[in-house]
């Protein structure tokens, strides 16, 4: 099952066959919106609106780990998180795509993992997003004629804000990131923790503020941006499922076994509390 994470511009996906809105309950409390499930080139799919239908959520109060949660219970096995972004490229000019690959993660007002006290783990995040998946959303983004970046790091700060012109040259040149959001971070540790393979489309909408060529960012140039590349990102999507197939092998990457051997908490000294919490993330281990 593809689930698929949209972000600013995209609050809805077409096409679905038997489309239904459902409220999906969550022990990590209430998702940003209900979950939108159908099927798409006969490979189900759920659809979450990062930010709300009407983008009531700013970055820092996405339920993010509500959001992994529900996808998760509904049975969702890959998601393709698809985001805004400022660009520190000139060659990733706005309208460009960017299939990230890594992150720099400055946020700092977030839960950022489903574990803690009672039940302690570490997963691996030397390779954040999932190969194969990110190999999908390339493929599909050209396939629809789209001028996409194989790769890129992505700085996920806090916001809401955007960054002065000391930190947005500081992120591009002493740091080397390639992009800059406000919400792929907890994200793509949570869907780790979770066993999701998880690949993250960057749409492109301005230059940030280090660009001398160009204005400030804000929102009137992102929501310009916007519209054209929300066309584009629904194009992606539903040219994903023929590509990825109706049928998952297990991850070759081992994204689906993320869990294994990293709950570092004795079994008798585990937080019943914590474990029920858990029993869609780590069922699978615990």
């Amino acid at each position: 099952m593809i689930g698929v994470i949209g972000g600013s511009g995209v609050y809805e996906i077409s096409g679905l066959e038997e489309a239904r809105w459902q409220a999906v309950a969550s022990p990590w409390g209430a998702p940003s919106d209900e979950v939108l499930t159908g099927r798409l080139g006969g490979v189900p799919m759920a659809f979450l609106p990062r930010h709300g239908r009407g983008h009531v959520h700013s970055p820092t109060d996405v339920p993010y780990r509500a959001n992994i949660d529900a996808l998760k219970r509904l049975g969702v096995t890959d998601v393709i998180s698809v985001s805004a972004c400022g660009s520190f490229r000139d060659e990733m000019a706005p309208g460009d795509f960017v299939v990230v690959d890594q992150f720099i993660d400055r946020t700092f007002a977030r839960e950022k993992s489903f574990f803690g006290t009672g039940c302690v783990a570490h997963v691996s995040l030397a390779q954040p997003t999932c190969p194969r998946l990110s190999a999908a959303c390339v493929a599909a983004a050209r396939a629809e004629g789209i001028k996409v970046h194989d790769g890129g790091t992505y700085l996920a700060m806090e916001g809401p804000q955007f960054s002065t012109v000391a930190e947005s040259k500081m992120y591009r040149e002493a740091w080397g990131a390639d992009v800059i959001g406000m919400t792929n971070m907890p994200e793509a540790k949570l869907a780790r923790e979770a066993e999701l393979c998880y690949a993250s489309v960057a749409m492109v909408t301005d230059y940030d503020s280090w660009h001398e060529g160009h204005g400030a960012v804000d929102v009137a140039t992102v929501i310009a941006t916007l519209t054209g590349n929300s066309a584009k990102a629904k194009a992606l999507i539903a040219a994903l499922p023929g590509l990825l197939g109706p049928d998952r092998a297990p991850c070759p990457h081992g994204c689906d076994h993320a869990l294994e051997g990293a709950i570092m908490t004795a079994p008798e000294r585990r937080d019943t509390a914590l474990l029920a919490k858990l029993d869609a993330v780590a069922g699978r281990v615990l």
